[in-house]
């Protein structure tokens, strides 16, 4: 009996929350706060790991290259001596 009366309070409850201003209240606050986050040009986590393996891989092969740069323009100095 008290399980009864329980469920009924809560179906009641969530019914009032749903018919209140608080709902539009909470859908406004969901709408705002996807707007902003639009704005913020936000990436999920998988885009973002992508973009730093990605990035670490360039750094590697940008030092790869300077040490080939560096290793040619002495043995350039080397042959104009």
């Amino acid at each position: 009996m008290n399980k009864q009366v329980l469920e009924d309070l809560s179906r009641k409850i969530r019914d009032l929350a749903e018919s209140s201003p608080a709902a539009d209240i909470e859908k406004n606050l969901r709408a705002l706060l996807q707007g902003a986050f639009t704005k913020l040009e936000l990436v999920n986590r998988e885009e973002f790991d992508v973009q730093a393996d990605l990035l670490r891989h360039t750094k590697e092969k940008l030092a790869e290259l300077e040490a080939k740069v560096s290793e040619l323009e002495s043995m350039l100095h080397k042959n104009n001596k």
